[in-house]
């Protein structure tokens, strides 16, 4: 059997590639051209290389494969201009779709977000039912994988057979490019002043790569499974990753009633061209619970994770041995 895994440089793109090697398959992985291969060590794959608008070259990659994963993504989406997050996201996995079908890949895999997920009133953990109901302007990462969602769907309603996984926020060793994982380096180095108000969903980046396998062998096309295992206030990872670190933690909490206007302020200063760490909608969800409801994933492909400490913990330890803290 043989596997082709998009993205398969990035975080999660490589545990999916690790993982899929660890069972005996063959990996294939597509690659922008000078990308770095650093998370692929180890590891023997076919090197395909190139965009993902270049449909003849998607083509060939699909060729003789079994399985597609799409897990390449605009995921730094705060660092990178809106219309570039929807022509990679939305076009991307239109391209990548296509190329799977005229390839004849048995199934395709692909990776969407928790961000498409709406969210629930309340703050209650949201469920796979729940389309998208942010203004699009307001998380244009979020609509973009919606829409891309809506591709996905529509190939499956027309006989390909896709499955859709919607990931929380992952954790875990190998976080080269610091997208989830900065929570954790930012707090080992004591450069959060106060806690964030809220909270959001957690997993694994190993249990994450776990759950496309059984996706790829068990998930029903056109459905989306919500991928995660822990609901978890943010106080809780800082806490973790300074006690990891041996720092101490912050002591106070960011007051609700200032948010509105310090994202103001973030969204004013990146119009400056001034860059930052974070957009103001990243602050703005960071006072609320962003949680889910993973029940479906858990009957349906076995999801399964390990405890948040251990992963918290290898997460720092990979940042530390990596020379990034």
């Amino acid at each position: 059997m043989r596997a082709l895994v998009t993205g398969a440089t990035g975080f999660v793109g490589a545990h999916i590639a690790h993982a899929l090697h660890a069972q005996g398959i063959t990996v294939r992985i597509w690659r922008r051209p000078g990308s770095r291969l650093d998370a692929l060590a180890g590891l023997a794959f076919e090197d395909y290389a190139g965009d993902l608008f270049d449909v003849d070259a998607l083509a060939a990659a699909c060729a003789g494969c079994d399985w597609v994963f799409h897990a390449a993504a605009v995921a730094q989406y705060w660092r990178i201009p809106v219309e570039q997050i929807y022509r990679v996201n939305v076009e991307g996995a239109d391209h990548v779709l296509r190329a799977a079908r005229e390839a004849g890949a048995a199934r395709v895999v692909f990776t969407s977000s928790g961000a498409a997920v709406g969210r629930a009133p309340g703050g209650w953990p949201a469920g796979e039912s729940l389309p998208f109901n942010l203004p699009p302007a307001r998380f244009p990462y979020g609509h973009s994988k919606w829409l891309a969602e809506e591709r996905a769907r529509a190939a499956a309603a027309a006989g390909q057979h896709v499955v859709i996984v919607n990931p929380s926020a992952v954790l875990g060793p190998g976080d080269l490019n610091r997208v989830s994982g900065d929570i954790v380096i930012r707090a080992a180095k004591r450069q959060i002043p106060m806690m964030p108000a809220g909270g959001f969903g957690v997993i694994d980046v190993r249990d994450l790569a776990a759950a496309h396998l059984a996706a790829a062998e068990h998930g029903r096309s056109g459905e989306r499974y919500i991928l995660n295992v822990h609901n978890i206030p943010t106080r809780e990872i800082i806490r973790l990753a300074a006690e990891a670190a041996g720092v101490r933690p912050p002591s106070l909490t960011t007051p609700r009633a200032l948010i509105p206007p310090l994202a103001a302020l973030i969204d004013l200063v990146r119009a400056l061209g001034i860059r930052l760490p974070m957009d103001g909608n990243q602050l703005r969800l960071s006072a609320e619970n962003v949680y889910f409801d993973a029940s479906k994933a858990r009957d349906e492909l076995g999801l399964a994770g390990r405890a948040l400490h251990e992963t918290v913990y290898d997460t720092w330890r990979w940042y530390k041995d990596a020379g990034m803290l």
